[in-house]
């Protein structure tokens, strides 16, 4: 027989298979959640001039003690007020030019006003560049403000705004085609009979695929039929990846490796030591990246984070495309694991990580309720109580 294929040598394979998709140029607004495809490049220092931090009086460091007569305002959004001299000071507003001659503000709290003469009222004097925002003590104009595959989250999108720019260079969104197999198969929402099954699969695996820069439709409902699996199959080549959701083993209604083989597809692994998961299978069908998940919910839902997900993030440009992994103690004792790999749906918290009693995969219930993945790699002893050990957060 056989040996299963490793799970690390199985990943590495999948990204072997593919190459990140070719750049596109878009506006900031439109780039929520996708990656960088080069280095964003300052074009401006932020601040572009020194600034006031704080609401309070601009003057000069040499004249801390006081008192200062008071020769002008400066607002936030408008040129520099007029310079100050020795016994000066400016009224200043955050975000305000510093007027020349000034290198220190002093918070309005601390002093008191007197017509036009400002009086020190709290010790001890103030540093000089206190309460300043200076010239590029962000960034300079030439600095590297954003690497490329960078997720660009929010605060990214503002950072390359702020930085000087209206639209970035980023990694197109893969295309990828969810097929649901199975003649037990019906549509949610629908009157089951004993021998069907509301298609969930699907469904999960494009929520799976809502929080990444991916372009996603469902071929659902596919009949174990090779006829069927052969035109559902034909008509997604036009996309990225290709995913099929059940029909990946090897008993008699199991038609994904047969139908993929008949359309001329390169099989590159199958079978991975991995449970739950081990039916995966991945190749290649003309352009197409196929991914073989197993049916189980639990099956497809581990093989999904482990595989799916990262070579969507990496022919979307991710600088970082597996998987983070997290570690916690965990909250009862672990067995040993064989040769198999083993991912077991569990609840983190602030006590610990404790992996659920039943790890069946076709559960969903269990599935639903949990918010991590405790990873068991293959070949591993028995663990303790209070033992670290690796998850992923789902």
């Amino acid at each position: 027989m056989k040996p299963l294929l490793p799970l690390e040598d199985a990943q590495k394979r999948l990204i072997a298979m593919a190459r990140p998709l070719p750049a596109e140029t878009v506006p900031v607004e439109e780039a929520l959640g996708r990656y960088l495809a080069e280095d964003v490049t300052a074009k401006r220092n932020q601040p572009a001039a020194d600034m006031s931090a704080m609401d309070g009086y601009a003057i000069r460091f040499e004249d801390r003690d006081g008192p200062w007569q008071l020769v002008g305002e400066c607002k936030a959004g408008s040129p520099p007020c007029p310079p100050i001299t020795a016994g000066q000071a400016a009224r200043i507003f955050t975000g305000a030019l510093m007027p020349d001659g000034a290198d220190t503000v002093v918070m309005q709290e601390n002093v008191e006003r007197d017509g036009d003469m400002i009086h020190l009222t709290s010790d001890p004097s103030p540093a000089r560049g206190h309460h300043v925002r200076h010239q590029g003590g962000d960034f300079k104009a030439g600095d590297i403000a954003l690497e490329s595959g960078t997720y660009l989250k929010p605060a990214a999108l503002g950072h390359a705004v702020i930085a000087g720019l209206g639209s970035i260079s980023v990694g197109q969104c893969p295309k990828v085609a969810i097929l649901s197999t199975g003649d037990e198969l019906i549509k949610p929402g629908s009157d089951t009979k004993p021998h069907q099954i509301p298609a969930s699969n699907d469904v999960m695996i494009a929520a799976m695929l809502a929080g990444l820069p991916a372009q996603s439709r469902s071929i659902s409902r596919i009949k174990d039929d090779m006829e069927s699996l052969c035109e559902a199959l034909e008509s997604a080549k036009d996309c990225d990846i290709i995913v099929t959701i059940g029909g990946a083993s090897v008993g008699d209604h199991d038609l994904v490796a047969p139908a993929f083989q008949r359309l001329g597809g390169e099989t590159d692994f199958w079978k991975i030591a991995m449970k739950p998961g081990k039916p995966l299978m991945a190749g290649k069908l003309g352009n197409s990246l196929v991914l073989a998940l197993p049916g189980n919910p639990g099956s497809a839902f581990v093989t999904a984070t482990l595989f799916l997900l990262p070579i969507v993030r990496y022919l979307a440009g991710a600088k970082k495309h597996m998987p983070v992994i997290h570690i916690a103690n965990t909250s009862t004792p672990l067995p040993a694991t064989t040769q198999r790999a083993e991912f077991l749906r569990a609840q983190v918290d602030g006590q610990g990580i404790t992996a659920f009693d039943n790890q069946d995969s076709a559960k969903l219930s269990v599935l639903a309720a949990a918010n991590a993945l405790l990873i068991r790699p293959a070949h591993s002893p028995e663990q303790p109580i209070g033992a670290a050990v690796s998850y992923i957060a789902v």
